[in-house]
């Protein structure tokens, strides 16, 4: 007996719009049993008009999180998890564990003293630190010392582990990966370093001393790897480089004063498949309404305010994080009338812009605001 098959149907010219019928659904089943299938009984759903994000717009509230974040610290040790974090499921993701799109992202969190052994995979990572003293990541053998809001790479095959100085305090990050993504490509290994931990061979921070000077390439900096050379991207110089790009330009009119992170080498991307910017919003201002294709992952780093995304309001305070999907109409409001507000982005903008995939559009009337239902 024939089955009922799934046809999406539409009454379109130059779309699939074939009917079933007895002899069809009985031809289906016949292709099924080879392993094939009739293109146009899904060609409308494969072929959408416009981007169909899984995803849906969170907010994932730090006050709300941190308290189960820290839990963790008295259930698990870093030896039993490999790493100790509570990561982000958006509910549409939820068969990817992705915070939203391919994108993966969570919570890390360590005690004085402890250290989270030495790995290396595929996937291209990033931290974003969110609070406590004495943390550090160490990547081929260079150590970074790590403060508040500063942004730390450890790309893709690199080895590297965390841990927090026996001094410092609890300290929790943001982890921000391209697991998702890999492992759909089916392109994903991990290794544990033989000796679980490597030795640190450079000075101290050297990356950044090196590399993190504006307008300067280092003599012989001859950097030729697919990733940025500045492991990390300090939040002083990252703060002040945007209150001096704002003292001079109205910045844009989606996003406010904002600037990509970037391979200085390069002035590409800092990694392959993740792009990262910091952005900052002026008292007060209301940027206009756009939408792109690729998924993008917002940290308040400072300030609290916010965002309208497909017509709906998601307010958010520092530390929270939330999410847009691809294709998501969105604009961002600072709530404040006298301090400004910073937003971390993660995003996928180099994987849309090396395949040709990236494409932007403005809200059209209202000045480029969207009506605000629910």
């Amino acid at each position: 007996m024939a089955r009922q098959h799934e046809n999406h149907r539409e009454d379109v010219v130059g779309r699939a719009n074939v009917e079933d019928t007895p002899e069809l659904l009985a031809y289906y089943d016949e292709l099924d049993q080879h392993h094939v299938g009739a293109l146009w009984t899904v060609a409308n759903k494969i072929e959408p008009w416009q981007p169909v994000s899984q995803s849906v717009p969170v907010v994932w509230r730090y006050q709300a999180l941190r308290a189960q974040v820290l839990r963790s610290l008295e259930l698990v040790t870093p030896e039993k998890a490999g790493r100790r974090v509570i990561y982000l499921n958006n509910p549409g993701r939820r068969d990817v564990s992705a915070a939203v799109g391919w994108l993966y992202a969570g919570l890390q969190v360590m005690n004085p003293g402890e250290i989270a052994h030495s790995h290396r995979h595929s996937a291209s990572a990033i931290r974003f630190i969110m609070e406590g003293t004495g943390a550090y990541t160490v990547v081929d053998g260079h150590k970074m010392t790590l403060g508040a809001n500063d942004f730390v790479l450890t790309p893709n095959g690199t080895w590297h582990e965390h841990a927090v100085a026996p001094e410092g305090s609890p300290c929790i990050w943001q982890d921000g990966l391209d697991i998702p993504f890999v492992n759909a490509m089916e392109a994903n290994f991990f290794e544990v370093h033989p000796e679980l931990s490597q030795a640190v061979t450079y000075p101290v921070d050297d990356m950044t001393k090196t590399w993190g000077n504006p307008g300067l390439m280092p003599s012989g900096g001859n950097w030729t790897k697919g990733y940025s050379p500045m492991f990390k991207y300090e939040w002083l110089r990252t703060y002040e480089a945007l209150n001096q790009y704002a003292s001079c330009s109205d910045g844009s009119p989606f996003d406010g004063v904002l600037m990509e992170y970037v391979n200085p080498a390069t002035n590409g991307p800092v990694m392959r498949t993740l792009g990262a910017s910091m952005q900052l919003l002026r008292p007060g201002e209301h940027t206009q309404a756009h939408r792109h294709t690729g998924s993008f992952l917002y940290h308040v780093a400072k300030g609290q305010g916010h965002s309208i995304i497909n017509g709906k309001r998601y307010d958010w305070q520092e530390r929270d994080i939330f999410c847009v999907p691809s294709w998501a109409w969105h604009e961002h409001v600072n709530a404040s009338a006298s301090d400004d507000a910073c937003l971390f982005c993660l995003s996928d903008l180099p994987v849309m812009r090396a395949l040709g995939l990236y494409r932007e559009q403005a809200f059209g009337d209202n000045g480029g605001r969207q009506p605000v239902v629910g």
